[in-house]
């Protein structure tokens, strides 16, 4: 087990969980020369215990909110893990670097929250078996050529990077994230990442014009509820994205100059737990 490599991975996630702990110098020390000393087997219990240090005993509620994060962060892995090892699928050069980061982020992401959950004395969920055709396990869904259509992949890495900023900013005011802050912060970390997945597939979708309907502009960020896309079968990570109200206020009576568009592209619509589930549900075999 290669200790250092994982402190290091960890740290990546939450920059500060050292400072929690000590120095990080002393903490990798310390923990390499535990780890050195006792067998493999329990060397989780080390990672337990050094969690709890730095995070603290969650309740029930907040490994429920860690466990659903990590489910689709299990699916966005998954997902481009699987597309890497699709043959002549995605370009050599930029887009093939882009790819493996973005996985290598989502695969990061599992690693992190598993990891917080079994320290802080609970169960991280199971990976799912996934159907990414969308269809409930048949295999037969509206995306089952997404591994051999590289416009498919990508829009289908889009709406799953979109799903996953609405979803982490839906559960940010929940109470059990707001009473552990560390948790909370990560939890944003991770939000602001995967919104820049978001824009970087949007705009490798844009420079090839791949699955976009006629004289659509694919931007960086969602317009209305719009998805860019040439299928309705994603629409419902989109929709609710049309609203031009915040906090009561009617954005587009602020400035003549604004328009519905500049409104609803100047906010990002939280999305409820249980109408994410009810999206990633066709993707996860029964």
């Amino acid at each position: 087990m290669n200790v250092p490599h994982i402190l290091t991975e960890l740290e990546k996630i939450d920059p500060e969980v050292f400072d929690r702990l000590d120095t990080r110098r002393s903490s990798m020390k310390q923990f390499v020369k535990a780890s050195g000393k006792v067998a493999l087997a329990s060397v989780p219990f080390l990672f337990g215990s050094m969690f709890k240090k730095a995070y603290g005993q969650a309740s029930s509620s907040l490994f429920d909110i860690l466990n659903y994060a990590l489910t689709l962060e299990y699916l966005e892995a998954k997902f481009y893990v699987t597309g890497l090892a699709s043959p002549n699928l995605i370009p050599a050069g930029a887009p093939l670097g882009a790819i493996q980061t973005i996985s290598a982020h989502e695969t990061a992401h599992v690693n992190y929250l598993k990891a917080a959950i079994t320290g802080a004395s609970g169960t991280p969920v199971a990976e799912p078996n996934f159907d990414f055709s969308g269809g409930s396990g048949s295999g037969n869904g509206p995306f089952a050529t997404a591994f051999t259509d590289y416009g498919l992949f990508l829009a289908v890495a889009q709406t799953f990077e979109d799903t996953g900023v609405r979803a982490y900013k839906g559960q940010a005011n929940m109470d059990a994230l707001i009473a552990n802050n560390d948790v909370l912060k990560v939890a944003l970390q991770i939000h602001s990442v995967e919104a820049r997945h978001a824009a970087h597939i949007r705009q490798m979708r844009k420079a090839l014009n791949l699955l976009v309907p006629n004289g659509v502009d694919v931007k960086p960020w969602i317009t209305r509820n719009q998805s860019g896309i040439g299928t309705d079968a994603v629409q419902a990570s989109y929709n609710g994205e049309d609203n031009t109200t915040q906090a009561t206020v009617n954005i587009v009576t602020l400035n003549s100059e604004l328009t519905v568009d500049t409104a609803s592209e100047a906010f990002d619509e939280p999305l409820t737990k249980e109408a994410v589930l009810a999206i990633v549900g066709p993707f996860i075999a029964p």
